[in-house]
């Protein structure tokens, strides 16, 4: 009977895993320090991953291991090259979050754009009760219909998101981070058009060599004062303390961040914006909604059974 060990179960958020379960002797642990990995997965013959490093020096002290699930569609948490050279297959979970992820984007947009989160905390404050007015405007509020939206990064999630934007009104363009030219339904334009030319932009692309800090100081200082940008994809495309710098100085008025540099994130200039309301920011949990954890359990019961 084969071996499952899940590294970090904690991932799942508790929903039932027993298309998984099924398939062998399973055990699990609730998170796994990089200094537990080899002790934990010694005697497994797969291993399933959602953040948890599996680097080659840990693969190579494990002669049983045959395959690693990754519980996500990112893969810079395994070793590839290695586990190519050790004859390891590595799998990961495709498809999964696209709707669970678009939706967050298109929330985070209507958040930031009707201040939601400040006119939430003036009611359950009590300044509500205590106004001597129906109305409240401390803060204008926008809507999206007739914005123009950016998308950085047109794969799946970027299709679903432009969808959703158009039918909400807005006008589409994309940047595609690949610089592979695609027929898509949308017209391409190079980055720094985009972002001169968008109200709203969302980030829906992999980190690698080509976005890591893809947007920056500049790429911020050619967006409108007026504009919002939001990144659902991952930490480190976005130059956080250039951001942090941008909200405070007006740069852009508004930003929604559920990704980072270092997750969990520790010291940052993004917990000092001057103005909080600015930035909408969430533990990185856009992709986990509960249709979607059932679904990327599929997919990994999956990748077992066709293993």
């Amino acid at each position: 009977m084969k071996k499952i060990v899940f590294l970090d179960e904690y991932s799942i958020a508790g929903r039932s895993l027993e298309k998984i379960t099924s398939q062998g002797e399973y055990v699990a642990y609730e998170n796994t320090a990089k200094c537990d990995v080899v002790e934990r997965l010694k005697d497994a013959d797969i291993a399933i991953t959602n953040k948890v490093v599996i680097d080659g020096e840990a693969m190579r002290q494990l002669p049983k291991l045959k395959l690693i699930c990754i519980a996500a569609t990112g893969m810079n948490n395994v070793d590839l090259e290695a586990a190519k050279e050790l004859g390891i297959e590595v799998k990961n979970a495709v498809g999964y979050s696209t709707t669970s992820v678009a939706e967050t984007t298109l929330a985070s947009a209507l958040a930031l754009a009707r201040n939601i989160v400040y006119f939430n905390e003036y009611f359950h404050d009590g300044r509500y009760s205590q106004a001597d007015r129906a109305f409240c405007y401390d803060r204008l509020t926008f809507q999206l219909s007739g914005k123009k939206w950016g998308i950085i990064g047109m794969g799946n999630i970027g299709r679903e998101v432009a969808r959703l934007a158009s039918a909400f009104g807005c006008e589409v363009r994309y940047f595609s981070t690949s610089g592979v030219k695609r027929e898509e339904a949308y017209p391409a334009m190079e980055l720094e058009e985009l972002m001169q030319w968008s109200d709203i932009v969302s980030v829906h692309s992999p980190l690698n060599e080509r976005t890591r800090g893809l947007v920056g100081a500049k790429e911020l200082g050619m967006m409108k004062p007026s504009a919002m940008i939001i990144n659902v994809a991952r930490g480190g495309i976005i130059d956080e303390a250039a951001l942090a710098e941008a909200l405070d100085n007006g740069t852009i008025a508004a930003a929604a961040l559920d990704v980072f540099s270092v997750e969990p994130l520790r010291e940052s200039p993004l917990y000092n914006i001057k103005d909080k309301y600015k930035l909408l920011a969430s533990p990185h949990n856009a992709w986990s909604a509960a249709e979607a954890i059932d679904r990327l359990i599929e997919c990994v019961a999956d990748n077992i059974r066709n293993f």
